[in-house]
C-alpha cells in the first residue's frame, strides 16, 4: 500500500520512535524485530497488527492479563537441528521445552479468551498447540537440565555402579587416611585434591612408605600428593564407568534429537510467535506511554487529528516535567494544502512533523497519541522535504538538493499522496525562488495531493488565499512578549515578525528603521496588517479559552442542580404519596367518628354493622393485592419517609422557636379535664380525653389514641341532642 524512502523515515524522526519499542522488548529477537518495523503494504494486515495493539493495551485494565511471553532464543538450536546426525546439549533441550512450554499457555489462554483477545488469538491459531515434544524432553531431561538415572536401562545400570564404585573409593580412602595418620606420615592438612581426585598430603620424608601413586607435590615439595594403591584401583573403575556414561548420555542426545528433528518448522514457528508477541507488547507499552490510541479509519479522503501530540517530544517532556501543547489539524477535500507561516521557533516545523510522523505510526501498526474523536485514511506515500540536506559527497547545495527533491515529487505525487515541506522555497533568491515555488504548489494542489508546508514567503500565503481548497495558518504567538504559544490556528497567515523579534533580542531601533527603508512600503504594511491580525487573532484565542471553561463551569453546575431538582422531586413524591395516606387515614376516621355518635343516639347495632361495612367494602375496592415482598417495600418505604418527615419537621418547629415569628394573641384556654370533647389546634378530628398526666393528655379518637400535650388541644363544644 505504502511505498516510503529511507529519507523520509529519517526525516520523521521514525527511527527513533523503533529505538524506543526496541528498549521496550524483553527479548533480543524482539528487539531487532522491532528496529526493522516499516508500513505495511496491505490495509487487511495493518487493521489485524493495529487491532492486536490495542487489544495488548486493554489488557492492562481488565482483570485477565496476557501472561509472560519472555523466552532464551533458540536460534542455535534450530540451526544444529537442521544439520543432518547432529545432536544438541543436555541444556539446548531444557531451552526448548521451556519455549514450548510458553507457547502452549499462551495458546490455550488466548483461545480460552478469544472474545477479549480476537485479533491476537487469530495470530495463535496460526501456531500449533502440542505437548509432545515437552514429554519427549521431559522423559529425558530434568528440570536442572541433567540427563535423569532413568533415561535408559542401561544409563540407569551404570550410575548404579558408579555410585557403588564411590562407596568403594571413599571407604578405602578412609581406611588410608586412618592408617597413615595413626602412623604419623600425614602433614597437618592431611588430604586434598589433583586432578580432581582425592589424594592423601604426606609428608615428603614418608612418601616411599606409603603406597600408592604420586600425583603432585607443594611448591615447597615438603608435602607429596599420593592416591592410596587400594583407592587407585577404583578409580581406575570409576573412570572406566565415566566413560561409558559418557558415552551413552551422547547415544541418549543423538536419540532425542532425532525425536525432536521433524518438529523444527514448529520450533520455528514458536519463536516467531513469542517475538511478534513481544514486539506487540513493547507497541502496547509504548502505546500506553504516549496515551495512544486508534483512531477511525476512513474511506473518505480525510485526516483530522485533534489535539495531537509528537510523540517523541511528549515523552522528552515529561522526563523534564515540561508542558506539551497539542496541535489539532485537519486537511480534506475541501481544505488539502495547509500554507503554515509566521516567526521561527514557534513550533510550525514540529506541527508538521507531528502529522507526518503519527500517520507514518499508524500505517506501521501502531496507536498515536490523539483525541479518541480523531481519524484519517490512509496513503500510498508520503513525501517529506526538511532541512537543508545539503550534500558534500555529491557536490550539491541546499537549493541543489531542494529542486532534485522537487522533481521526485513531481514524479510520485498523486492524490493519495501527503507531502510535507519545511521552509518551502529558500536557498535561492527570494522573488525568483518563491516564483518556482508557487508553481510547484500549484502542480501539488491540481493533483490532489494533500500537504502541510512551512513558509515565509508573502507569494507563497497569498496562493493559499486564492486557491479555494488551500487554507493559510499561522503559529500563534503573544502580542506583548512576543513569545510563542505553540498553537496552530487555521484560516489566517502569520507575520514573521522579523522587525519585532529582533527589537526584542537587543537590535537597536536606529538600526532596524534603516532596514525598514530599504525594502517596499507595500511589503512592510503587508506584514505590519498579517502582524496586526495575527495578535487579535491571538486576543480571540484567549478569550475563547476563557468562555470554554466558562461554558464547562456552567454545564457542571447544571449537572448539579438536574441533580438536585430530581431528588427534590422524588421527596416530593413521597411526601405527597404519606399526606395522601394521612389524608385518607382522617377521613376514614371522621367517618367512623360519624358512625359512632349516630350509633350513640340511636344504639342501632344492625344499622352500624351495615355502615361498617360498607366503608370497608368501598375502601377494598380501591385495594390492589400485592405480593409479600411489595408489601414488605411499600411498609419500608413508608417508614423512611415518616422518618426523614419527622426530622424535617422538628427542624421547623425547633426554627419557628429560635425565630420567634410574628406575636400571635393568645386566647384565655379552657381548662380541659377527662371526658371533655377536644381537637388538636390545626386539625379536626375530634377526641375525648381518656387521661391526663401531667402536661400531656391521652385523646381516644375511637379507632386509636394519641398522647398530645395539653397546649396544643381545644376545646370542642359538645353537640346539642
Amino acid at each position: 500500500m505504502i511505498s516510503i524512502t529511507e529519507k523520509t523515515l529519517q526525516d520523521l524522526q521514525f527511527p527513533t520512535v523503533l529505538e524506543t519499542i526496541s528498549t521496550i522488548c524483553n527479548t533480543d529477537i524482539g528487539k531487532q524485530k522491532a528496529l526493522e518495523i516499516t508500513p505495511f503494504k496491505d490495509k487487511e494486515t495493518l487493521m489485524q497488527a493495529l487491532m492486536q495493539t490495542s487489544e495488548y493495551v486493554s489488557s492492562f485494565q481488565n482483570n485477565n492479563a496476557i501472561p509472560n511471553h519472555g523466552f532464551d532464543a533458540i536460534t542455535h538450536e534450530i540451526k544444529f537441528l537442521d544439520i543432518e546426525d547432529s545432536f544438541l546439549e543436555v541444556g539446548s533441550f531444557r531451552k526448548i521445552a521451556t519455549i514450548s512450554s510458553t507457547v502452549n499457555f499462551l495458546l490455550s489462554f488466548l483461545r480460552k479468551f478469544e472474545d477479549y483477545y480476537p485479533n491476537l488469538n487469530a495470530r495463535a491459531n496460526q501456531v500449533e498447540l502440542t505437548k509432545e515434544i515437552i514429554t519427549m524432553v521431559d522423559e529425558i531431561v530434568d528440570k536442572y537440565g541433567e540427563i535423569k538415572d532413568n533415561a535408559s536401562p542401561d544409563l540407569l545400570s551404570i550410575r548404579r555402579n558408579m555410585n557403588v564404585v564411590r562407596g568403594k573409593v571413599n571407604q578405602s580412602f578412609g581406611s588410608a587416611l586412618t592408617q597413615y595418620n595413626a602412623l604419623g606420615y600425614l602433614d597437618d592438612i592431611k588430604e586434598s585434591f589433583v586432578q580432581n581426585r582425592r589424594v592423601l598430603a604426606v609428608l615428603a620424608m614418608y612418601r616411599r612408605k606409603v603406597k600408592g601413586s604420586i600425583l603432585g607435590s607443594s611448591k615447597t615439595g615438603s608435602i607429596a600428593y599420593i592416591e592410596p594403591e587400594a583407592t587407585l584401583q577404583y578409580s581406575r573403575e570409576l573412570s572406566n564407568l565415566e566413560y561409558e556414561e559418557k558415552e551413552e548420555i551422547t547415544r541418549i542426545l543423538k536419540q532425542l534429537s532425532n525425536q525432536i528433528r521433524p518438529f523444527l518448522p514448529l520450533l520455528i514457528k514458536y519463536q516467531d510467535f513469542l517475538s511478534d508477541i513481544d514486539v506487540i507488547a513493547a507497541k502496547a507499552k509504548y502505546a500506553d506511554r504516549i496515551n495512544g490510541i486508534l483512531p477511525k479509519i476512513t474511506e473518505e479522503r480525510r485526516l483530522y487529528f485533534r489535539e495531537a501530540y509528537h510523540p517523541i517530544l511528549y515523552l522528552n517532556n515529561k522526563q523534564k516535567n515540561e508542558i506539551t501543547h497539542p496541535q489539532t489539524i485537519e486537511l480534506h477535500q475541501e481544505s488539502r494544502i495547509i500554507v503554515i507561516s509566521g516567526p521561527n521557533a514557534g513550533g510550525k516545523t514540529i506541527s508538521l512533523k507531528t502529522v507526518g510522523l503519527l500517520q507514518l505510526m499508524l500505517q506501521s501498526g501502531m496507536l498515536i497519541p490523539v483525541h479518541e474523536r480523531s481519524e484519517t485514511f490512509l496513503f500510498d506515500r508520503i513525501l517529506t522535504d526538511i532541512g537543508d540536506n545539503q550534500s558534500i559527497e555529491n557536490h550539491l547545495s541546499t537549493y541543489s538538493y531542494r529542486l532534485k527533491n522537487m522533481n521526485y515529487f513531481l514524479k510520485k505525487c498523486n492524490r493519495k499522496t501527503m507531502f510535507l515541506i519545511d521552509e518551502f522555497g529558500t536557498g535561492s533568491d527570494p522573488e525568483l525562488g518563491g516564483a518556482l515555488a508557487e508553481i510547484f504548489l500549484e502542480e501539488f494542489y491540481h493533483r490532489e495531493a494533500f500537504g502541510i508546508i512551512t513558509t515565509h514567503y508573502s507569494n507563497l500565503k497569498i496562493l493559499a488565499n486564492e486557491l479555494p481548497f488551500a487554507t493559510n495558518a499561522n503559529m500563534l504567538f503573544d502580542e506583548k512578549s512576543l513569545e510563542p504559544m505553540y498553537k496552530l490556528a487555521l484560516g489566517q497567515a502569520g507575520s514573521s515578525f522579523t522587525f519585532e523579534v529582533a527589537l526584542k533580542n537587543g537590535i537597536p531601533f536606529s538600526l532596524i528603521n534603516r532596514a525598514k527603508k530599504k525594502i517596499e512600503v507595500g511589503k512592510v504594511r503587508f506584514d505590519k496588517t498579517i502582524a496586526t491580525l495575527q495578535k487579535e487573532r491571538s486576543k480571540m484565542e484567549k478569550t475563547s479559552q476563557t468562555l470554554k471553561e466558562e461554558e464547562t463551569k456552567a454545564r457542571e453546575e447544571g449537572k448539579k442542580m438536574e441533580t438536585i431538582n430530581v431528588k427534590i422531586k422524588q421527596k416530593l413524591e413521597s411526601y405527597q404519596e404519606l399526606y395522601d395516606s394521612n389524608q385518607k387515614t382522617i377521613y376514614i376516621g371522621q367517618k367512623i367518628e360519624d358512625i359512632s355518635e349516630k350509633y350513640f343516639n340511636n344504639k342501632n347495632k344492625k344499622e352500624l354493622l351495615g355502615e361498617f361495612l360498607k366503608i370497608i367494602e368501598i375502601e377494598n375496592s380501591k385495594r390492589k393485592k400485592a405480593t409479600p415482598k411489595e408489601a414488605k417495600a411499600i411498609i419500608e418505604k413508608k417508614k423512611e419517609v415518616i422518618e426523614e418527615i419527622t426530622v424535617h419537621v422538628e427542624e421547623i418547629r425547633q426554627e419557628k422557636k429560635e425565630k420567634k415569628l410574628k406575636p400571635v394573641v393568645v386566647k384565655p384556654k379552657a381548662i380541659l379535664k377527662v371526658g371533655d370533647r377536644v381537637r388538636m389546634l390545626d386539625g379536626k378530628s375530634v377526641g375525648s380525653i381518656d387521661k391526663i398526666e401531667k402536661n400531656k393528655a391521652v385523646v381516644n379518637y375511637g379507632v386509636f389514641t394519641s398522647k398530645v400535650s395539653l397546649d396544643e388541644l381545644e376545646f370542642v363544644e359538645a353537640v346539642k341532642k
